[in-house]
């Protein structure tokens, strides 16, 4: 699965989006940029690059779920350990991350016991953490709290977080058990909340490589405006 840490370059502000999964991985690197780091990353790569931006460490100020299926969620009770702030989650997965553990078991994953979120993502919120600024989109599908999360930029193209509502030629399963998984559902959330986005935006899926809208919105064999789901719904 994939973690997202955003970061803010002027203030060293960071969010962590779908920590679930190699905890300590992922502390090493925020913290001194030990261990095997990002698979990839366009800021920072070690300790000199980041206060050559006069920046002497990043300072987390969130951490941020698309999600609650075990491998985003199931770690967060280590980084919370290690960075006693808010965890946001949306409400209709609340259920869903009380069963982390149980389902980790069964993938052979040992969890500890689950999180409990202690912030709301809603539907078009405009959520600010730190000095960095998110809009929140809630797309139910994979699960019923799904969200993606969108960061827009100025001077460039913006970045969405999509957790498993979107892959680059694919989207998340509806079939897993507890998760209220509905392919019309998530069918309507795709056209309706991800398609109108500019198509050059940049999805950082929840699985694979990163792809973006504009080639998604046409190829996409699932929910793309060609596919045979686009006529069968629309």
């Amino acid at each position: 699965m994939r973690c997202s840490i955003v970061t803010d370059l002027a203030s060293g502000d960071t969010i962590i989006i779908d920590g679930g999964a190699e905890a300590d991985r992922i502390i090493s690197w925020v913290d001194d940029f030990s261990g095997s780091g990002p698979d990839w990353s366009n800021g920072p790569r070690d300790q000199q690059g980041l206060e050559s931006l006069g920046i002497s460490e990043r300072n987390i100020v969130a951490l941020v779920n698309t999600h609650a299926h075990f491998d985003h969620s199931g770690e967060i009770p280590i980084l919370l350990t290690r960075y006693p702030v808010s965890w946001y989650l949306h409400a209709d997965d609340f259920h869903l991350q009380t069963l982390v553990q149980a389902s980790g078991r069964r993938w052979g994953f040992e969890l500890p016991e689950p999180a409990i979120a202690d912030k709301l993502l809603t539907d078009e919120m405009e959520l600010t953490l730190g000095s960095l600024k998110f809009k929140i989109l809630h797309t139910p599908g994979h699960t019923l709290g799904g969200c993606c999360i969108l960061l827009e930029v100025e001077d460039g193209p913006d970045h969405l977080f999509a957790g498993d509502t979107l892959f680059a030629g694919s989207v998340g399963r509806t079939d897993l058990p507890n998760s209220g998984g509905d392919f019309e559902l998530l069918f309507n959330s795709v056209v309706t909340k991800l398609w109108p986005l500019d198509a050059d935006t940049v999805v950082y899926p929840g699985h694979g490589p990163t792809t973006t809208i504009g080639v998604e919105r046409e190829t996409n064999p699932f929910v793309g405006t060609n596919s045979a789901a686009f006529g069968r719904f629309q």
